[in-house]
């Protein structure tokens, strides 16, 4: 897997664990949602400091970013659909 393979499988991780969407995430972090899906899928060659806005954004530490998933380990699924209820 290459780097940006690892930093999108991360993102996406690290994003759905949250329950943020990708416009959330993106709004947090400054850039624009359409980005975050490119991240996401591995074809956006990302910057330092797009890596640290979206690091910061998530509450994790960049590296966090970096760290190579387990072999045989599923693509973390997508939120569900939908807008979520109101409490």
């Amino acid at each position: 897997m290459d780097a940006r393979a690892i930093i999108g499988w991360n993102l996406r991780r690290l994003r759905v664990a949250q329950g943020l969407s990708q416009e959330r995430l993106a709004l947090a972090a400054g850039i624009d949602r359409a980005y975050v899906g490119r991240v996401e899928r591995g074809s956006e060659n990302v910057t330092v400091d797009t890596l640290a806005a979206i690091a910061r954004a998530l509450a994790v530490p960049v590296a966090d970013l970096f760290v190579a998933p387990e072999p045989g380990t599923e693509r973390p699924a997508p939120l569900k659909a939908g807008r979520k209820p109101v409490r």
